[in-house]
């Protein structure tokens, strides 16, 4: 089940949605290129999101030791680095296309500006759940599942009737079709079960080997849903 785009017609060019589209496809680009001269493993362990690191981080910086902060600072900018890493080429397939489908319509709603901050602080706080959650992992997480997540639980909330038009590949037939929107959220879990195909090689212990990873998502989508349900009460 595939989705190909919904029913609800947007007013502005999605520009912030394209740039986060074009930006990750420019990073995967990169790691392939790494992979190819055995780098990818020390690129993917300084940027992607390693609990432990960070955990052990902020307990050195607490003896108010200034080096130590420093390292907490650049440990947390890979809240942010992480989002645009990914680990297979079904990963990036699969969020791509959901952000290529929902992420305009959300954009369209909230405003250029507020989108992008709306997914960094979606995949910040998936983040953090996910230190929270296992703070000695020491396996890398990455990949912009927790944002996409958010954009996915915001869309549901604004546009609980919306038609997503979508394709069933049956081997060379394809069927087109009309799914609820709500739907998709149970679609979107379970589609990642076939995130590890086409995994890149990435030592020396790979990345996202933890059920956690499915723990941040559910906290992307109630932070989406959460936002909007604030967003529509305050206005």
């Amino acid at each position: 089940m595939i989705p190909i785009s919904d029913n609800v017609r947007c007013c502005n060019k999605p520009i912030i949605n394209y740039w986060l589209i074009g930006i990750n496809i420019a990073v995967f680009l990169w790691e392939l290129k790494l992979e190819f001269s055995d780098e990818l493993g020390y690129f993917v362990n300084s940027w992607g999101l390693i609990p432990a690191q960070i955990s052990g981080a902020i307990t050195n910086a607490i003896s108010l030791n200034f080096a130590a902060w420093i390292v907490v600072v650049w440990r947390i900018l890979s809240l942010i680095f992480s989002i645009f890493l990914h680990g297979s080429f079904s990963q990036i397939l699969g969020n791509l296309l959901f952000l290529w489908v929902f992420g305009k319509t959300v954009e369209n709603i909230l405003g250029h500006r507020r989108y992008l901050g709306f997914y960094i602080a979606a995949g910040v706080v998936t983040g953090v759940a996910q230190i929270l959650i296992e703070p000695s992992l020491r396996v890398p997480l990455i990949g912009a599942n927790g944002a996409i997540a958010a954009v996915l639980g915001t869309y549901i909330i604004k546009f609980p009737q919306a038609k997503i038009y979508s394709v069933l590949p049956l081997i060379i037939v394809y069927i087109p079709l009309e799914i609820p929107a709500f739907l998709y959220i149970l679609w979107w879990f379970f589609q990642q079960l076939f995130y590890g195909i086409g995994s890149l090689n990435i030592p020396p212990v790979g990345v996202n080997q933890s059920g956690i990873i499915y723990w941040g998502q559910i906290v992307g989508l109630v932070f989406g849903a959460g936002f909007m349900r604030f967003r529509a009460f305050t206005r």
